[in-house]
Protein backbone atom coordinates (compact mmCIF):
# COMPACT_ATOMS: atom_id res chain seq x y z
CA UNK A 1 0.00 0.00 0.00
CA UNK A 2 1.19 3.50 -0.77
CA UNK A 3 0.97 6.43 1.74
CA UNK A 4 2.99 9.36 2.76
CA UNK A 5 5.69 9.20 4.72
CA UNK A 6 4.69 11.34 7.12
CA UNK A 7 2.30 8.56 8.21
CA UNK A 8 4.66 5.43 8.15
CA UNK A 9 5.49 3.55 10.94
CA UNK A 10 8.96 3.27 12.83
CA UNK A 11 10.95 0.00 12.13
CA UNK A 12 9.45 -0.26 8.75
CA UNK A 13 12.31 -0.04 5.64
CA UNK A 14 9.89 1.71 2.26
CA UNK A 15 10.79 2.46 -1.07
CA UNK A 16 10.35 5.59 -2.04
CA UNK A 17 7.41 5.90 -5.44
CA UNK A 18 7.25 9.15 -5.89
CA UNK A 19 7.25 13.13 -4.54
CA UNK A 20 4.71 15.15 -5.21
CA UNK A 21 5.91 18.71 -6.60
CA UNK A 22 6.21 21.32 -4.62
CA UNK A 23 8.39 24.46 -2.95
CA UNK A 24 10.22 21.64 -1.09
CA UNK A 25 10.78 19.45 -4.45
CA UNK A 26 14.48 20.73 -5.02
CA UNK A 27 15.61 20.51 -1.60
CA UNK A 28 13.99 17.01 -0.89
CA UNK A 29 16.18 15.98 -3.87
CA UNK A 30 19.11 17.40 -2.82
CA UNK A 31 19.17 15.38 0.27
CA UNK A 32 18.90 11.83 -1.88
CA UNK A 33 15.15 11.65 -1.91
CA UNK A 34 14.45 9.98 -4.91
CA UNK A 35 12.16 6.98 -6.62
CA UNK A 36 13.48 3.65 -5.79
CA UNK A 37 15.93 4.96 -3.05
CA UNK A 38 15.02 2.97 0.42
CA UNK A 39 13.81 5.17 3.71
CA UNK A 40 12.80 4.19 6.91
CA UNK A 41 11.64 6.43 9.96
CA UNK A 42 13.68 5.65 13.36
CA UNK A 43 12.45 7.88 15.26
CA UNK A 44 9.50 10.71 16.11
CA UNK A 45 9.52 13.39 18.12
CA UNK A 46 7.11 13.15 21.13
CA UNK A 47 4.21 15.51 19.53
CA UNK A 48 5.04 13.78 16.15
CA UNK A 49 6.50 16.47 14.68
CA UNK A 50 9.44 16.39 13.49
CA UNK A 51 10.20 12.74 12.39
CA UNK A 52 13.83 10.97 11.84
CA UNK A 53 14.40 9.02 8.50
CA UNK A 54 17.14 6.86 7.59
CA UNK A 55 18.58 7.61 4.03
CA UNK A 56 21.48 6.30 2.17
CA UNK A 57 23.08 5.54 5.76
CA UNK A 58 22.26 8.74 7.29
CA UNK A 59 19.81 10.15 9.58
CA UNK A 60 18.13 12.89 8.53
CA UNK A 61 15.16 15.00 10.02
CA UNK A 62 11.76 16.14 8.24
CA UNK A 63 9.16 18.44 9.44
CA UNK A 64 5.73 16.20 8.67
CA UNK A 65 4.98 18.90 5.87
CA UNK A 66 8.03 17.78 4.13
CA UNK A 67 7.16 14.19 4.82
CA UNK A 68 4.03 14.28 3.37
CA UNK A 69 4.95 15.05 0.18
CA UNK A 70 7.16 12.16 -0.31
CA UNK A 71 4.94 8.69 -0.87
CA UNK A 72 6.35 4.96 -0.23
CA UNK A 73 5.05 1.33 -0.19
CA UNK A 74 6.28 -1.09 2.56
CA UNK A 75 8.75 -3.86 1.86
CA UNK A 76 10.24 -5.27 4.61
CA UNK A 77 8.82 -4.43 8.40
CA UNK A 78 11.53 -4.83 11.46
Amino acid sequence: MIISLAKQNIGVKSEIKSIASSALTNKLVELGFLVGKSVEVVFTAPFGDPIAVELNGSVLSLRLEEAETIRVESSISL
